[in-house]
């Protein structure tokens, strides 16, 4: 997901997006741990992706 993207989201589409891609992080974690995940990257994307919303929001926070 790119920070362009992001940024057209509104702040509760923002918190809402942010939610699940918590989500999505404890899932992958736990499929680590079992040695179910395909693709071990996906969790650094993830963490990531986490970053970039939480970016947003704060900067969206501060022009308010």
């Amino acid at each position: 997901m790119k920070a362009s993207e992001i940024r057209k989201l509104s702040t509760s589409e923002l918190e809402e997006k942010l939610a699940g891609l918590k989500k999505d992080l404890f899932f992958l974690r736990m499929q680590h741990a079992t040695n179910q995940l395909d693709n071990p990257c996906k969790i650094s994307q993830v963490k990531k992706d986490i970053a970039r919303v939480k970016t947003i929001i704060r900067q969206k926070q501060l022009e308010q």
